[in-house]
């Protein structure tokens, strides 16, 4: 007659799940995948590659353009860059080192450091930040979970330096233009450190 396996007590079970679940937490993570992009003027393009579709995919960098290739923002690529999912080339096929290309981005927008910052906070609060140039904005942003194309953004993003100076004209014209696209307005004050404070203004009614 066989044997009657002896039935595990609570305790050992308990911990034998839990010494599993640490092992596990302890096994090297997958290093994620490097895109490989090439710098063209103002514009990054990748390669047509499973791992550049992902980036757009999951949170919408850049934009699918010919043969599969994704077109990514000076500022997009940049923050990848920073990030380590993206590595980009000059014509030469030599690669552009993070400083060397925050100075070529400087030569195409004078405020780019400062666009910067802001999208960089954006992103790393997890959210999608897109640009707004058809607005008369810098970016447009929307809500956490929300993906260009799915719903329309919620604010539209204006960049300052903290030692900037806007005229009452440029601040009224700011709240027309979000007034207008029915979005809420951001400004985004950014200081010497680089660390962003926003300021949302909505128009009230008296």
């Amino acid at each position: 007659m066989p044997r009657k396996k002896k039935a595990e007590a609570p305790a050992e079970t308990a911990k034998a799940a839990a010494k599993a679940k640490k092992a596990k937490e302890t096994e090297p993570k997958k290093p994620k995948s490097v895109v490989s992009a090439v710098l063209a003027r103002e514009r990054v393009i990748t390669e047509p590659t499973d791992e550049a579709r992902e980036l757009y995919n999951q949170s919408r960098y850049g934009n699918v353009i010919d043969e599969g290739k994704i077109q990514l923002s000076l500022l997009e690529a940049l923050y990848l860059m920073e990030k380590g999912r993206l590595k980009v080339i000059d014509g030469r096929k030599k690669a552009i080192s993070f400083d060397s290309f925050v100075k070529k981005a400087k030569k195409v927008e004078p405020n780019f450091w400062i666009r910067y910052c802001v999208f960089k906070d954006m992103r790393n609060r997890g959210y999608i930040i897109k640009t707004a140039l058809k607005f008369g904005a810098d970016f447009r942003v929307y809500d956490r979970g929300v993906k260009p194309g799915e719903d329309h953004a919620r604010w539209i993003v204006y960049p300052v330096h903290e030692g900037e100076h806007l005229t009452w004209y440029e601040f009224s014209a700011k709240n027309r233009v979000a007034h207008s696209t029915k979005k809420r307005l951001l400004i985004g004050v950014v200081d010497d450190e680089g660390d962003v404070t926003y300021y949302e203004i909505r128009w009230v009614r008296p």
